[in-house]
């Protein structure tokens, strides 16, 4: 992937990552600080899975309040999903 491409990959998941509750907002800010440079198309599919929840069941599943099933259950989203916990 040329570093356009890869730069115009984490704006796009970036502008999908902005949720609507703050405490969602904080976890994936600090998940792109982190991993921003890192994400490939596995983590990307991951991450796209989990965007895809409602914020309540978002934020449920980072507090390990819930475990993941479906779609947000899959290998790249619990992957993801540990490293938004640990952010």
């Amino acid at each position: 992937m040329s570093p356009d491409s890869k730069a115009e990959q984490t704006r796009r998941l970036r502008w999908r990552a902005r949720r609507g509750l703050l405490e969602n907002d904080i976890v994936l800010e600090r998940f792109f600080a982190r991993h921003g440079d890192a994400i490939d198309e596995t983590l990307e599919q991951g991450l796209d899975a989990l965007l895809a929840l409602p914020d309540g069941e978002l934020l449920d599943l980072i507090l390990r309040r819930c475990e993941p099933n479906g779609e947000a259950g899959a290998p790249p989203a619990r992957r993801v999903l540990e490293m938004l916990r640990e952010s």
